[in-house]
C-alpha cells in the first residue's frame, strides 16, 4: 500500500473517486474535517490518503510544490481502459506528463499530475500475468 497526503484531501479523495474509479473502504475525519485517515480500493490494491496536518509524520514528508513538483516514487494504477480513465482525466483537469501510448512490453500506460501535483501512471499492463 502506500499513501498521499493532501492539503485539501476531501477534494482529493473526491477527485480520485471520480477520474480514477476508487471506492471508498473507510474515511476517518477529526472533528474539523480534517482526513485523519482514509483508504480507498480499486481493484485488489488499496491506497491511504490524509490531510497534511502537522504531525511528526507529516514532518518526514514534503507535499510536491515544496520540492519543485519532484517525486521519489511513483503509484501505477492498473485498469481495464486506460484511455477512458485518461479522458476522464484530462476532463477533470489532471496534467498529462507523459502521454498514453502502448508499451513494449504490453498494454497502454499514461502517467498524470492530480490536482496537488502528485505523479500517478495508470495502464492496461498487469505485472501478474506478465510471466517476464
Amino acid at each position: 500500500m502506500c499513501g498521499h497526503r493532501y492539503r485539501d484531501a476531501p477534494a482529493a479523495i473526491d477527485w480520485l473517486c471520480g477520474v480514477f474509479g476508487f471506492e471508498r473502504h473507510a474515511v476517518h475525519c477529526d472533528e474539523d474535517g480534517n482526513v485523519l485517515h482514509a483508504q480507498l480500493v480499486l481493484g485488489g490494491g488499496m491506497i491511504f490518503v490524509a490531510s497534511a496536518l502537522d504531525t511528526p509524520f507529516a514532518s518526514l514528508i514534503k507535499q510536491p510544490e515544496e520540492i519543485d513538483r519532484w517525486e521519489t516514487r511513483n503509484v501505477y494504477l492498473l485498469v481495464e481502459d486506460a484511455d477512458a480513465v485518461h479522458a476522464t482525466a484530462v476532463a477533470e483537469g489532471a496534467e498529462i506528463v507523459i502521454p498514453i501510448a502502448d508499451v513494449p512490453y504490453g498494454g497502454r500506460v499514461f502517467t498524470c499530475r492530480d490536482l496537488e501535483g502528485h505523479l500517478w501512471s495508470v495502464g492496461t499492463y498487469d505485472p501478474w500475468s506478465d510471466p517476464g
